[in-house]
């Protein structure tokens, strides 16, 4: 008889609904093994494109053979930062306990990915009533990140009842899992026993990137042609130190050759938009966001790809992005404006490595790169693809994390 595991994260989606993500990749690879999986996610959060419309409290939906998706009806709302985001922190895992009587297949195991560390509770109680295997993933370290970058004081009542709530997910659980390499520091610092780290990075679907749907005629008219191209994909947000890549450009306005594209959005797009118009930059063209299913085609347009982060010192337990795989197996050379550990791009020598919010030498690298031979670009993306498809594809990480569940 095939084990079960039932994945609780808030914030999931399906590609039709979001983005898809890790625990839709993962999930999809596990049921191929022969496990049942149910991924538990809320009908309404902000990462949500298309809001599925409930009518009872929860509702099942297939998505392959033994893969099953469980939408739990609650309270809609649309800001990251919205009030009614963090009464749902709360109401979440109170409602996935009554999941116990509406989802058919009882669980071996249970895996309850953060943000937000409060759901925790709501599968703690579910593991507990099933006697299934208990796993927590720390895929942003809270409420360390809202301390250190958000800059809520750690005396906050509400930071301090987080704060419990993570250190008594790392002494209840039987195994916990990050994508952040170097978190297990952090972990054991607050009373974790190493022995129950794994690492388990973001990845790549092979069925995915291998379609590289075309770009609209649309998107293709206003890419640059003839130049040397260097591009981002993904969210504009202040973490993702857009305003850098905006001050090298300003730089590189007598690079005539050289332009800069970025794809997406998000809150600081509109504050980036402003500051190249008022500096009259020409090198720079912003691009609405595209389907996941067209990103690979985009990154095939670019020389070279560009990831950016605040010299925070966040970033030491190391980073995991979902561009970073998607980067690696487009094959083009990365430009990385990083100062934490466990930098991936360096470790496949990938591309060129330069400290965080470091405009003058980010604009150094791209002109590095542009005046390199195509060959040696060509190699650096060479090495960014073999490490995706051997470190980084969603197959081989559902074979770790079965190990972890089953085992």
């Amino acid at each position: 008889m095939s084990k079960t595991v039932w994945v609780v994260y808030q914030y999931a989606s399906t590609p039709e609904t979001g983005i898809g993500g890790r625990h839709y990749y993962l999930g999809r690879e596990l049921a191929k093994m022969g496990y049942k999986v149910y991924l538990i996610s809320a009908n309404s959060h902000h990462l949500l494109r298309n809001k599925p419309e409930l009518i009872k409290k929860y509702e099942i939906e297939v998505i392959d053979k033994g893969f099953k998706f469980v939408w739990v009806k609650m309270p809609d709302y649309t800001e990251a930062h919205s009030k009614q985001r963090v009464m749902n922190w709360f109401l979440f895992p109170w409602r996935i306990q009554k999941l116990a009587g509406a989802i058919p297949d009882k669980p071996d195991a249970i895996l309850s990915s953060s943000p937000s560390v409060v759901a925790f509770l709501g599968a703690r109680h579910l593991a507990r009533k099933f006697k299934a295997k208990l796993i927590f993933e720390v895929r942003d370290i809270w409420p360390l990140t809202l301390t250190e970058i958000g800059g809520y004081s750690p005396r906050h009542p509400f930071i301090r009842f987080m704060q419990w709530v993570e250190d008594k997910a790392y002494r209840d659980s039987d195994a916990v899992v990050s994508n952040l390499k170097n978190s297990i520091e952090h972990m054991v610092g607050r009373g974790m026993q190493a022995c129950k780290f794994s690492w388990i990075p973001n990845g790549i679907s092979i069925d995915e990137v291998s379609l590289k749907s075309p770009l609209s005629a649309d998107i293709k008219s206003k890419l640059p042609s003839g130049k040397f191209t260097v591009g981002y994909t993904g969210t504009h947000g202040v973490a993702n130190a857009l305003n850098v890549l905006v001050d090298a450009a300003e730089r590189l306005r007598d690079y005539p050759d050289i332009v800069f594209v970025l794809v997406g959005g998000g809150k600081e797009k509109a504050t980036l938009r402003r500051r190249v118009k008022e500096r009259g930059l020409s090198n720079l063209i912003f691009i609405d966001p595209i389907p996941k299913a067209q990103i690979q085609s985009m990154l095939s347009e670019f020389d070279a790809c560009y990831i950016g982060w605040l010299n925070d010192d966040l970033y030491r337990f190391g980073i995991g992005a979902n561009k970073i795989p998607d980067y690696l197996y487009s094959g083009k050379p990365i430009i990385h404006s990083y100062s934490g550990a466990c930098d991936p791009v360096m470790e496949a020598q990938a591309g060129i490595q330069i400290p965080a919010e470091d405009p003058e030498q980010l604009a150094e690298a791209v002109i590095r790169l542009y005046e390199m031979s195509e060959e040696e670009r060509w190699s650096m993306g060479e090495n960014g693809r073999k490490a995706a498809l051997e470190l980084y594809e969603y197959e081989k990480l559902a074979e770790q994390l079965a190990t972890i569940l089953f085992k």
